[in-house]
């Protein structure tokens, strides 16, 4: 740049101004989608359905008094790894609360973990 003018100088240094400028703000916007996009998708990909589905059935199986509870959870267990690919274990009712009953629900896929304490009278 010796050899060149003042006015060349200004306009070479403009030029590298602009384009850090440029990409600078491709980098800025880039990384505004990515953010964008990963939050929608996590939106969509949370199971609620499936969530209310598992713990109505596990809600149901406690009002029921039957001789084998821990074949119900193995098979809750193996339908709902089987269907929905997910984990799903909760325990035994246990008294809590003086006459109530407590169960923890727990739903784990492979994008959502879902943790539940439940009080039934």
């Amino acid at each position: 740049m010796a050899r060149l003018n003042d006015d060349a100088q200004w306009i070479v240094l403009m030029g590298f101004l602009v384009s850090f400028s440029f990409f600078f703000l491709a980098l800025v916007i880039n990384q505004s989608t990515v953010v964008g996009q990963t939050t929608a998708e996590s939106v969509i990909e949370f199971p609620k359905n499936d969530i209310r589905d598992v713990r109505s059935i596990i809600i149901r199986t406690e009002s029921y008094s039957f001789s084998t509870p821990d074949t119900i959870q193995k098979d809750v267990y193996a339908i709902s790894l089987g269907r929905k690919n997910a984990v799903v274990n909760y325990t035994l009712p246990t008294p809590c609360y003086g006459k109530y009953n407590c169960t923890q629900i727990h739903f784990k896929s492979g994008v959502t973990e879902y943790n539940e304490n439940w009080t039934s009278p």
